[in-house]
This record gives C-alpha cells, sequence and structure tokens, in this order.
C-alpha cells in the first residue's frame, strides 16, 4: 500500500478556521458501510442513529494550555514554546519555533507572569535527530500556572491565534483530564444536550482518556504505509467502563479515532476490552482486524495521515468516494471542521 493511495485534493477554503456557531449545529455526513448509502445530516440529528443497547464510547483528556510565548534572556529573539510532554517537575519536553535561535544552556524569559513572578526555561537538551527539545522552567508548571501564562495550542492549519474562545470549544464539553496538546476533535461536536438526549434515549456512555500527543499532525513519511511508526500517547480505561462495553446488547460507538485506539489496544482476539493504562503506539491500516468496534464518530482527517489510514482501514475503498463527495458538498474539514457516522 503506497501513501499515495491517501491522497484526496481539498481547496483550502474548507479548512474550517473557526468552530461553528453551535456544537451540535455542525453537519454530519452519515455513511452506510454495508450499502454504501451516504446522507446528509446535522449533528444534532445523531440520535436518529443510536439504540438504547448501544455504547458510546468517549474519550475525556482536556487540553493543556501549553503554548508559551517568551524573550530569549540576553538577547531580542522571540521564542514560541509548546510543551509535549511533562518528564519530571520542572522539566518537559517541548517544541521551538524558532528552534535555532535557542542553544543548550541558554534561556527565555516567558512574557507573562505567575503571581507578579517572572518565569525562565532553560534549553538543557536537543536532539540531533528530532525536534524536540528538554527545557527546564524554574517553577513547577501546574495546571494553575499553566491557566495564567499559556495559551491553547491551535493545530498548525488554523491560521490564527487562539482567543478566548477557544479556551471552551477546543475543549469537549465532558473533558476532565489534562494531558492533551491537541483535542481529540470528533468530540467537540457534542453539547450537553445532545448527551443529554442520548442518555434518555437509554445510550449508556462509556469514558477513556488518551492524551493526544503533537505527533497526530505528522504525516505518514514513507512510501509503503506499513512500515510507518506511530508516536508514543498516554491512555487509560477503567474496569467499569470495560464492563459496560463487554457486556452490551448492542453496537459499541466510538467518538473519534483516539477512543478507536484504546479499545483495539486492550482488546483480544476475541473482542473482549480489559482494563488498563499506559502507552499505546498502536497502527490501524487497511488490511488490521478491527475486533472492538462497530461505528465510528470522527472528523474529516489530513491528506497522508494516520487517521485517515485508520478511517480508511474501517472504512474500506468507500473512502475515496465519501471524501470527494464530502469536498463537493462544501464539507468543513479537520479539527473545527463538520463530522462523519461510519455505521
Amino acid at each position: 500500500m503506497h501513501i499515495s493511495d491517501f491522497e484526496y485534493t481539498l481547496p483550502s477554503e474548507l479548512i474550517a478556521q473557526r468552530p461553528s456557531a453551535r456544537r451540535d449545529e455542525s453537519r454530519l455526513l452519515v455513511v452506510h458501510r454495508a450499502s454504501g448509502k451516504i446522507e446528509h445530516r446535522i449533528f444534532k440529528d445523531l440520535p436518529d442513529y443510536m439504540n438504547s443497547s448501544d455504547v458510546l464510547v468517549m474519550n475525556q483528556t482536556k487540553v493543556i494550555k501549553g503554548r508559551l510565548y517568551g524573550r530569549k534572556v540576553q538577547g531580542t529573539a522571540d521564542i514560541e514554546i509548546l510543551l509535549l510532554r511533562q518528564i519530571t517537575e520542572t522539566e518537559w519536553e517541548c517544541l521551538l519555533r524558532p528552534a535555532r535561535r535557542l542553544s543548550v544552556g541558554q534561556s527565555v524569559q516567558v512574557h507573562n507572569t505567575y503571581n507578579g513572578m517572572h518565569i525562565h526555561a532553560t534549553l538543557m537538551k536537543e536532539h540531533k535527530e528530532r525536534s524536540e527539545r528538554i527545557l527546564s522552567f524554574s517553577i513547577p508548571l501546574t495546571n494553575n500556572v499553566l491557566h495564567e501564562i499559556g495559551s491553547i495550542p491551535l493545530p498548525p492549519y488554523i491560521e490564527r491565534s487562539s482567543d478566548v474562545s477557544d479556551e471552551d470549544r477546543y475543549q469537549t464539553v465532558y473533558a476532565r483530564h489534562n494531558g492533551s496538546v491537541a483535542a481529540p476533535t470528533a468530540g467537540l461536536h457534542f453539547s450537553r444536550q445532545i448527551l443529554s438526549a442520548l442518555d434518555a434515549q437509554g445510550v449508556q456512555q462509556v469514558l477513556l482518556t488518551l492524551h493526544v500527543s503533537w505527533g497526530t499532525f505528522n504525516p505518514i513519511r514513507v512510501s509503503d504505509i506499513r512500515n510507518h511508526q506511530m508516536h508514543k500517547e498516554y491512555y487509560s480505561i477503567e474496569p467499569a467502563a470495560c464492563s459496560c462495553i463487554n457486556e452490551r446488547k448492542g453496537r459499541t460507538i466510538v467518538v473519534g479515532t483516539t477512543s478507536f485506539r484504546v479499545l483495539e489496544t486492550v482488546a483480544d482476539e476475541h473482542g473482549i476490552v480489559h482494563p488498563h493504562s499506559g502507552e499505546t503506539d498502536i497502527y490501524i491500516y487497511p488490511g488490521c482486524t478491527i475486533k472492538s468496534v462497530d461505528a465510528l464518530i470522527t472528523n474529516f482527517h489530513l491528506p497522508r495521515s494516520s487517521l485517515l489510514v485508520l478511517v480508511a482501514a474501517f472504512m474500506g475503498p468507500l473512502w475515496k468516494e465519501v471524501y470527494r463527495i464530502a469536498v463537493q458538498e462544501r464539507y468543513r474539514f479537520f479539527s473545527y471542521g463538520d463530522a462523519m457516522l461510519i455505521i
């Protein structure tokens, strides 16, 4: 399977720069895998496709305010810091922009202060073959600190700076556990009203956690997609969630590729899911056996991405026609774009 098989043409104006006016009023493209039937609906119509025996599985991760701005100490260079992963109480793996302006041992003073206190970050280590850097901060970057000094890190294809509205709209309404640098975007369409309607309908709602890493935006760079190596991401699923899924009478419907990857990580050969936490680098591509998922709610994904490859593995060759129609019908793409239900 060549990576060129996972290309499609997307006009730049279809890349959503802002979310829909209301979460549940984004468009919903419904794909029936068995028949190939396609429907055009609104996301608040989702309950029409769900039964009381179904289980809805959602990722409760929360995006941290992990984008910091500062200036090089004893210099004039402005530096942008993107926090990726906490290593110790004060050390973080980060991306810097521009990276070349900071050398090992040099420091950045963060523009925003915490309780009137200036915060410094010193470059401790850089990788020769990778873009990640290790920075040591002058104080621990707790959630309270990041809330004051950081901003929401919007994806690279959103060509604007984040603002106050993103602090709400780039989080799901059920986000609980801090740890992601990007949102599990399929969940952004759910309003509290939709969740209440599904609950009243008898649809069980199950939460798990996968902290989305910046690697989710990395394209596949190998010719043969089977040789791609996935990034690692932390996940956790509790015994109660597994019991609910395993004892279901109907379908397991997952919200997003992140929830999909967690279930496939913890599922045995019979499709039974088991409680666990750790890191997963599971890679799902056409030809893989899907063991635990019956339906998928997702957004429209980047060409040449592992997310698109996962959708192709679940939907089959029909994905190309679906994406052609989505472009033709002017659906909005990527993180703040419209949604797709694959059943």
